[in-house]
């Protein structure tokens, strides 16, 4: 590895407290400038561990004999990728939210990899458990509806701007890619996920992912355009798989199992981040088709599908097992009740199959379980068996 970059140290890290619907407000970084060199591997020794941190500004590959640790924020900037060959496991030490990947908005992530050979992100501990580090997060130029125009807004982690008009927006390659022990607490309210979509574009590739043992959410779009498909989240600590702030891609082919007393939604999906301003006036409006949902514990406290903040969006062919309630619309918000999206089409379900379930549905407003769902009985959910054995892990 022949890549120069500029050495950045993490002076200080504030985050500001979540809220009650899971999205912290803009957090501020201290970004100071220290004296260290690369950490490059060793010719006569291509195992020699190689220390990886600060912020990137040249390409960056990576090979899948060596050992890499993420030893603090890790950042590509702009115009530069970071190329990870199938095979390769990158090791984060355990050192909370302050350790994590992030692919600022213009660079992009090639991680390519394969059912045979997965590209894995996990803890460093010899002992590993959930919050040990922060994730992986990837920035992009796609709309928001906290912002207009080409303004951005800032993520969560990292200060670092998200969001534009390019709804096409490439960044980058994400496959056969599995994020274990993520989730790291700056306060005890605020915490990374194991996969950050933040205003991330279609052009970008997500397929065969994986977020498992994760402290808060598994995978979370903050907006953008990007399509996911093959989606595995496991034993994730808060919600399974979550939207805010206008999301607009597409979901296919998702498996969410949670385990003895572990979790909360399986998805927790808000049409704008009632944090800020709806900016736009418009709302989260994914197509997610083909989703099993299981609780592992039997019939818990929680709900299949929490909708909410006047989300929108068309769900085909559902199973949940072992939910409190399979599908909840909540009218939190006044101005936006998210049960007028029922009664205006632009809000529904079509083949759904409630397992074990303690109640169907919880909806607001007056609207009925028979305005909301169709074709109770006929869903089949995913088949995981077929596209997710091999790569996948904590899989019973």
């Amino acid at each position: 590895m022949k890549n120069k970059f500029l050495f950045l140290g993490i002076a200080a890290v504030l985050f500001t407290a979540c809220e009650s619907d899971d999205t912290p407000d803009i957090v501020i970084n201290d970004n100071s400038v220290v004296n260290n060199t690369t950490n490059e591997p060793d010719p006569s020794n291509p195992d020699t561990e190689v220390r990886l941190s600060g912020i990137y500004t040249e390409d960056l590959t990576l090979e899948a004999g060596t050992d890499y640790i993420l030893t603090g924020a890790t950042i590509m900037a702009s115009g530069t990728t970071i190329t990870i060959p199938a095979g390769t496991t990158i090791q984060a030490q355990a050192a909370g939210t302050s350790v994590y990947l992030a692919i600022s908005q213009g660079a992009q992530i090639i991680a390519d990899g394969s059912a045979a050979n997965p590209i894995v992100f996990t803890s460093a501990a010899d002992n590993p458990s959930s919050g040990d580090w922060g994730g992986l997060i990837l920035l992009g130029r796609a709309p928001l509806n906290s912002v207009t125009g080409t303004a951005t807004s800032t993520s969560e982690i990292g200060n670092l701007p998200y969001g534009g008009n390019v709804s096409d927006d490439n960044s980058g390659i994400l496959r056969y890619v599995r994020v274990e022990y993520s989730g790291g607490a700056a306060d005890g309210q605020s915490e990374n996920n194991g996969f950050s979509f933040y205003g991330v574009g279609n052009g970008t590739t997500v397929d065969f992912i994986q977020a498992f043992a994760g402290d808060d959410d598994g995978v979370e779009f903050f907006g953008g355009t990007v399509n996911a498909s093959h989606v595995v989240v496991v034993d994730a600590a808060d919600d399974s798989i979550d939207w805010t702030e206008g999301y607009t891609g597409t979901i296919t082919d998702a498996y969410v199992v949670q385990g003895d007393g572990i979790g909360d939604e399986a998805f927790e999906c808000d049409g704008f981040n009632t944090d800020f301003t709806n900016a736009t006036g418009t709302f989260s409006n994914p197509t997610v088709t083909n989703v099993t949902i299981e609780s592992q514990s039997g019939a818990d406290s929680t709900r299949g599908f929490l909708l909410r903040a006047g989300t929108q969006g068309t769900f085909n062919n559902i199973e949940i097992i072992a939910k409190a309630t399979g599908i909840s619309v909540d009218d939190d918000e006044a101005a936006t009740p998210t049960s007028q999206n029922v009664t205006d089409g632009t809000l529904s379900f079509t083949d759904v199959t409630f397992t074990n379930v303690g109640a169907n549905t919880s909806i607001d407003g007056g609207v009925t379980e028979a305005e909301l769902v169709t074709g109770i009985g006929n869903g089949t959910g995913t088949d995981f068996a077929t596209w997710g054995t091999g790569w996948t892990v904590g899989i019973n």
